[in-house]
């Protein structure tokens, strides 16, 4: 397994970046070398040695200020500024001050995290440990998705490696400073990709999501300071360091002009790109490539010789762009401009010209009803009666009123219109709205063609009938109702299996790709609670 990828395109990366030659790999410059996974690769390419330096040249106050001033944007989908949310520490604290690695990677279309944690995981420790000092944090811990053994496997050698080498522990390199770096691994849960989720979920509770303020940054976990930043922003504070922040910023978008609260798009990023295309990966290049440029230059054009129908430009909670949008630059404000949620991950999801979008539509609502949490009554009700009017416009049941409904939902629920506490419910509504903005003819068209005689009904209709405990006839579907319908008593079904080879869903493919690697499986270990002290074992 060593010596191979579950990733695409892993051989050769960016060989078709051709608009764009002198670009450098910074992120990805490691994938791939012999043993980049282990401390000796690493430190072959230069690992460590501005771990080495910062510690002994440079102040806490000195590296906040480096990665400040280089804008760094936080890479796990919100885009805050990096230095700006760390000077957010209370500077007189005494401590402890945490430490949080978002590893919890579970936007569909996503799979960039993982590639650096089971490729080059010392470049996320070294990132670790230079953000744990700058932000005076001596404990850290990887909240780490259940679903990455490999990366589990080799980011807890990678941990061993650095405690022996005296990168990690009690006065690293002979330094005043130290750092424990602790693994915890998640159950699942997409909601504990929302900081104060992780958060919850770390102290042993049911991560739902606290209400802000305080923010984490005031009292995060155990009610202490605490920072939480995902893993390819800590890979890029190595390169800030290393190259200073100058040089960071000569790649990538300035902000816009006239625009003061607009920071720019610095940067090197990690674009993963699944769906209907010829070469699905994880690729790197300069923020704000188009999206036209990732799907011919990265993904080598959509498979078949086929036309692009929609795109997802940041992972599903982004929503959609229209064939007619490919020229959006991939920066923190272009698919904000063509009517997205916002850059996201840069996990760019194809469609081709013969996907359903009722099908999109279907995977999508059913995907975020499973995954909220439950506390928000309208991102839990709203979720669930958007799935359920979505089974049955695809089941032949639909009417055209029912896009006017599906619209109210995408409307009234999440952060934005403030109806919920986390922005969960928001990226359930942008695939809806986005859908419904850009595709709405082909969806009218589907409810006309198949239920000829009540696509015009406004009155009430009955949901589709379980009542006997079989589904309808015809209908298999996504197999019966949910356990929180039977609880609730609810009437739930689903359409008809639509005949798709099993690779022609581009939503479960995008998901697939950042699952298992070939010939491994989940462990049995499941993460302990209490997450262990500084003075205990690691866990």
């Amino acid at each position: 397994m060593d010596g191979e990828s579950p990733f695409p395109g892993q051989s050769g990366w960016n060989e078709g970046l051709t608009h764009v030659p002198q670009y450098e790999l910074v992120l990805l410059a490691n994938v791939g070398k012999p043993d980049s996974h282990t401390l000796a690769g690493y430190q072959a390419s230069g690992g460590y040695a501005t771990v080495r330096r910062v510690l002994r040249e440079m102040a806490p106050a000195q590296v906040l200020n480096e990665v400040r001033r280089s804008n760094l944007r936080g890479r796990g989908g919100a885009g805050f500024p990096t230095g700006l949310k760390w000077s957010f520490l209370p500077a007189e604290h005494p401590g402890p001050i945490y430490l949080c690695v978002n590893a919890d990677e579970s936007e569909p279309g996503t799979f960039c995290n993982r590639v650096l944690l089971e490729h080059d995981p010392h470049q996320v420790l070294e990132g670790t440990i230079l953000s744990a000092y700058a932000t005076r944090a001596r404990v850290a811990y990887v909240y780490l998705r259940y679903e990455y053994p490999l990366a589990m496997e080799r980011l807890e050698r990678a941990i061993d490696e650095c405690y022996q080498a005296g990168l990690l522990g009690q006065n690293i390199l002979g330094t005043p400073f130290s750092l424990d770096v602790y693994i915890h691994r998640g159950a699942g849960a997409y909601i504990c990709g929302e900081e104060t989720g992780l958060i919850e979920s770390l102290e042993g509770r049911r991560a739902w999501p606290r209400i802000k303020p305080p923010f984490p940054a005031v009292e995060g976990l155990f009610r202490k300071p605490t920072v939480v930043n995902n893993v390819e922003t800590l890979a890029c504070v190595v390169h800030i360091l290393q190259r200073g922040a100058d040089w960071f910023r000569s790649i990538g978008v300035p902000p816009a002009p006239g625009d003061l609260g607009d920071p720019g798009s610095f940067g090197p990023k990690l674009y993963c790109i699944s769906g209907h295309v010829n070469r699905p990966g994880c690729y790197e290049g300069p923020l704000g490539l188009t999206v036209r440029q990732v799907i011919e230059e990265f993904g080598g054009g959509v498979r078949h010789g086929r036309k692009v129908k929609a795109v997802v430009p940041g992972g599903l909670s982004t929503g959609v762009l229209g064939p007619d949008q490919l020229d959006t630059p991939l920066d923190f404000n272009g698919p904000v401009r063509a009517g997205c949620l916002g850059l996201g991950t840069a996990g760019v999801i194809v469609l081709d010209e013969t996907y359903p979008m009722v099908e999109f539509l279907y995977n999508s609502c059913r995907f975020f009803a499973h995954e909220s949490c439950g506390q928000c009554t309208p991102c839990r009700e709203g979720t669930r009666w958007a799935l359920d009017m979505v089974r049955r416009i695809r089941a032949g049941r639909g009417r055209l009123r029912d896009l006017d409904l599906l619209a109210e939902i995408g409307n009234s629920i999440g952060i934005i219109p403030g109806t919920t506490i986390c922005g969960l419910a928001d990226g359930a509504a942008w695939p809806i709205k986005t859908v419904l903005a850009r595709f709405r003819d082909e969806l009218e068209t589907h409810i006309r063609t198949t239920n000829p005689s009540g696509y015009a009904a406004t009155e009430p209709v009955p949901a589709l009938d379980w009542s006997d405990g079989q589904p309808p006839a015809g209908g298999a579907g996504d197999g019966g109702p949910s356990p929180r319908g039977r609880a609730l008593g609810r009437a739930e079904t689903s359409a008809p299996p639509v005949s798709l080879p099993a690779a022609a869903d581009p939503c479960q493919q995008g998901s697939a790709v950042a699952k298992n690697a070939p010939g491994r499986s989940p462990t049995a270990e499941v993460a302990a609670w209490p997450p262990p002290s500084p003075e205990s074992s690691r866990g």
